[in-house]
């Protein structure tokens, strides 16, 4: 007996929305009650490689063409739609499969991911989606109509790599009432200058409901050096945030000081999640003054803070006196992580290990877990 295809409906649907839709449409060959289970699939992914340079044009109608064909064959409620698009110049040919998804009103999330050379410049088509629950943008220009006024059933958006205004990116945020993860990712200067303008408050005012925050680094002008312009806590509190994911310098101290004044504007915290990042050329070595002295934070209060994870650990700066700060600060703690980078000495790891356990410092919960373990090179 073919148990598989027993199964009801529903789980065989679940089942091929794990798969490549590639392998999804070729089950058709391993059993004809599964041919056609891949229409109703409520998710299609699409991959687009590189074109061959010979016959680009031919491939670029053949893709168009192939994708159309899918959505003509598919015929339940499409809820899901992702596309990965390499190192290829097809923009001409996705805008109106984004048409296509904003008259068909189903669609809950769009997933658009392109690597490399220029970013696509998304339609005003895709404005319309109204229906949209999660959107994630990779290598995007985000420049919407005058008229538009953000996506109103938004619960997560990832802006990574875009191009995007302070305008824009405000007027997204204060128009999604219900959003509650969001993620920003700049790894190229050239994707945030236009963001420069936008002052830390003003960013942090748009995001008091978010319960998710992922922030990359990004560069603030309007903080002086010694972080007298940072307030020690944001004029709106961000009550809902229970997770905070960030990359941070410890050599930069004004992003200390926004590390801290997040921290301190966040009550109801759960996990606090660093990546570590060292430009030792742009940043230097510098000295901080009482910066994580534990009397010049005595009103800090992590009481719902269960988890504390750091990657790319290298001790330097004030990594290790932000780590006891934390552990003093935080009654619930359940666990520790610190993930060492992969340069960092075997003698230098026993100093820490020995630092955090042995050594008599204040903690403020005595159950919680310390864990040190490295990085694998690449």
């Amino acid at each position: 007996m073919d148990r598989i295809s027993t199964l009801p409906q529903g789980i065989i649907e679940k089942i091929l929305t794990l798969m490549p839709l590639q392998d999804a449409v070729k089950t058709s060959i391993l059993s004809r009650k599964w041919r056609y289970c891949w229409t109703s699939m409520p998710k299609l992914t699409f991959t687009v490689l590189n074109l061959s340079s010979d016959s680009k044009e031919v491939n670029k109608h053949k893709l168009l063409k192939d994708i159309f064909h899918v959505f003509i064959l598919h015929t339940g409620p499409l809820l899901e739609f992702c596309i990965y698009i390499n190192n290829t110049e097809i923009a001409n040919e996705i805008d109106p499969i984004i048409l296509h998804l904003s008259r068909t009103k189903n669609i809950k999330k769009f997933k658009f991911v392109k690597i490399l050379n220029d970013c696509y410049k998304l339609p005003l088509s895709f404005f319309s989606l109204q229906g949209l629950e999660h959107l994630d943008l990779t290598g995007c220009v985000v420049n919407p109509p005058l008229i538009f006024n953000g996506f109103s059933m938004l619960r997560s958006l990832c802006f990574s790599s875009c191009i995007i205004t302070v305008e824009v990116l405000l007027q997204f945020l204060t128009h999604c009432p219900l959003l509650e993860e969001f993620t920003l990712v700049l790894y190229d200067v050239t994707h945030y200058i236009e963001l420069q303008q936008c002052t830390f408050v003003e960013l942090f005012k748009c995001l008091s409901s978010v319960q998710v925050l992922k922030l990359s680094r990004f560069c603030i002008e309007d903080f002086d050096a010694d972080g007298s312009c940072m307030p020690h806590k944001l004029p709106t509190p961000l009550v809902y945030l229970r997770v905070l994911v960030l990359d941070v310098c410890f050599l930069q101290e004004d992003e200390i000081y926004c590390l801290l004044c997040l921290i301190n504007s966040s009550p109801n915290l759960e996990k606090i999640n660093l990546e570590m990042c060292w430009d030792h050329d742009e940043c230097g070595e510098q000295n901080f003054n009482k910066l994580f002295d534990l009397e010049d934070h005595s009103n800090l209060n992590l009481d719902h803070l269960k988890e504390l994870e750091i990657t790319s650990f290298y001790n330097v700066g004030y990594e290790m006196e932000f780590v006891k700060l934390i552990i003093a600060k935080s009654p619930v703690l359940k666990l520790a992580q610190i993930k060492l980078n992969p340069n960092v000495f075997v003698d230098e790891e026993i100093k820490m290990f020995q630092d955090l356990v042995r050594l008599p410092f204040p903690r403020a919960s005595p159950t919680a877990n310390f864990i040190i373990e490295r990085i694998p090179f690449n």
